[in-house]
């Protein structure tokens, strides 16, 4: 397994030179120590022990990427002898301050992850989930407690930090020494490898290791389900809100005029960029970068050579079972989150404005589908056109895609009141089931409001199909209500006193979004 993770820290080089990579077993733990201390493959961990579960935070499965490790691939870390502490989590990776999904951070030396297990030392083969956090250019793997997960599913979980932001996903030439400019991507694909080589001393099963995703963490999923340098890393996928089919990536080429603008905007240019850009300090990279909504996945690239949505179509991905999903309301936590920030609520003089702005030449069929007189509000009117568009058409594409070849699970979360941000007023409409809102079902996030007796039982009922799914590979039994793998229409609503078939395409409207495609 070590020369696993050798090959992945140049993963970009194993990819060019066609270097196939294999999976082993996992570390050789013994069981014999005492369950708040692991050893792994790096060096012993000492965590916290509950009644219900066991914690290793904090736990290195990379080199530092500083000085000149900044903008390369992952480097193995050094190993060690004593016991390390594992009680807490480290530095979140570089992201400026302001937003409701950010762990504000300049600290660099990031590339941790926390794992949670069910308690007992002498567990073994669980299934394993490693989670990939979303929120674009922010957030933590720590933000996400899964102790809930792990004691009630009996699995594994990793949470993991990976390079964010200009950090994770810069290209440009002065920095191509025949490398991946995906290095955020790079990191997850060491954090799986880690995930490997550990499992076992954790009671995991490293022959049975499912990638979790959800936004942009969702669509890195779909990246290594594409990537030639993810085979054999993982077994099984769950996406949510996250639909492959929708993901195109940034070519290289566009990539590179992007890394040289911001470049020359801090002042690196010339011969010397590469030294220059390593020595910049980090809040200037941060201020430079600025606040984009988050960092495209580059393509024509060695982790990502093809776009994942052309990889989809020509049936290019890893033939692992997917389990996947979108929220009802995805596009109430844009609107909503605008609002309640200090905007205004959207008026019905506007929606016209706004409809044609997110639909140009379609704007007035949209509005003929999607009238005001449908809805409570133009907020809510706008926030259906948009969910429809950019999630629930792509979402069935993406189960159509994903079914020819694998087994597939659609579901929708559909919450009509799932809780708001904790801290944080409420828009002046109803948010439904937004965006992120899953999150609070699956994880203990401080982030959200609690949850009142049927969503705390709607989300053991999702913790037991994510959790079946990871061991299993489908998302049945147990005594749970009935999930059919997707055949063209099946898709799993997932709300409180509603759990089972829901006609996902008239209710999204997908016949006429498929009729504006032509």
């Amino acid at each position: 397994m070590r020369r696993l993770r050798r090959l992945l820290w140049g993963g970009a080089a194993a990819a060019v030179a066609g270097i196939t990579v294999l999976t082993v077993g996992g570390s050789a733990a013994t069981g014999t120590q005492a369950p708040e201390t692991v050893e792994t493959a790096e060096g012993p961990v000492r965590g916290t022990v509950t009644d219900g579960h066991r914690s290793f935070q904090g736990i290195p499965y990379a080199a530092p990427p500083v000085g000149e490790r900044r903008w390369r691939p992952p480097q193995p870390v050094k190993t060690w002898e004593e016991p390390r502490d594992a009680t807490r989590p480290r530095a979140s990776c570089p992201q400026l301050e302001g937003d409701q999904a950010g762990v504000p951070s300049k600290d660099e030396d990031c590339l941790y992850l926390n794992v949670t297990a069910p308690a007992g030392a002498d567990k073994e083969n669980l299934p394993v989930i490693v989670f990939v956090h979303g929120g674009g250019i922010y957030g933590a793997g720590s933000q996400y407690d899964p102790a809930r997960m792990a004691a009630r599913g009996d699995a594994v979980v990793v949470t993991v930090n990976y390079r964010l932001g200009a950090f994770g996903f810069l290209s440009h030439p002065g920095l191509d020494d025949g490398g991946t400019a995906n290095l955020g991507l790079a990191d997850q694909q060491a954090a799986l490898a880690w995930a490997k080589d550990n499992a076992a001393a954790f009671g995991g099963d490293a022959g049975n290791i499912t990638l979790m995703g959800e936004s942009s963490g969702g669509f890195s999923a779909c990246a290594n389900l594409t990537s030639p340098a993810a085979k054999g890393l993982f077994d099984k996928a769950i996406l949510e809100s996250a639909p492959c089919g929708n993901m195109k990536g940034i070519p290289r080429a566009q990539a590179d005029k992007q890394g040289q603008k911001l470049a020359a905007k801090l002042g690196c240019e010339g011969q010397h960029v590469a030294a220059c850009l390593r020595e910049v300090p980090v809040s200037d990279v941060l201020e430079a970068y600025g606040r984009q909504p988050t960092a495209e996945l580059i393509t024509d690239d060695p982790l990502l050579p093809t776009a994942p949505s052309q990889a989809l179509a020509d049936g290019a991905f890893h033939r692992v079972p997917v389990l996947h999903g979108v929220n009802r309301d995805e596009q109430r936590l844009l609107i909503g989150g605008a609002e309640a920030l200090g905007g205004e609520p959207i008026t019905r003089k506007q929606y016209p404005g706004l409809l044609k702005k997110s639909f140009k030449e379609n704007a007035a069929e949209v509005e003929k589908e999607y009238p005001l007189s449908d809805y409570g509000s133009p907020s809510e009117a706008l926030a259906a056109a948009q969910t429809d568009h950019e999630y629930a058409t792509g979402l069935l594409d993406t189960s159509a895609a994903f079914s020819r070849h694998v087994p597939t699970y659609t579901f929708e979360f559909a919450d009509p009141k799932a809780p708001w941000f904790a801290g944080y007023d409420k828009p002046s409409f109803p948010t439904g089931a937004f965006h992120m809102a899953e999150l609070n079902y699956l994880f203990a996030a401080e982030v959200f409001d609690g949850k009142d007796a049927a969503q705390r039982g709607l989300g053991d009922q999702m913790i037991d199909y994510w959790t079946t799914f990871a061991r299993d590979g489908e998302p049945t039994g147990g005594g749970l209500p009935g999930w059919q793998p997707y055949n063209g229409s099946y898709v799993q609503a997932l709300a409180p006193g509603h759990t089972g078939r829901t006609d996902f395409g008239t209710a999204h409207k997908y016949a006429f979004w498929k009729h504006l495609e032509g």
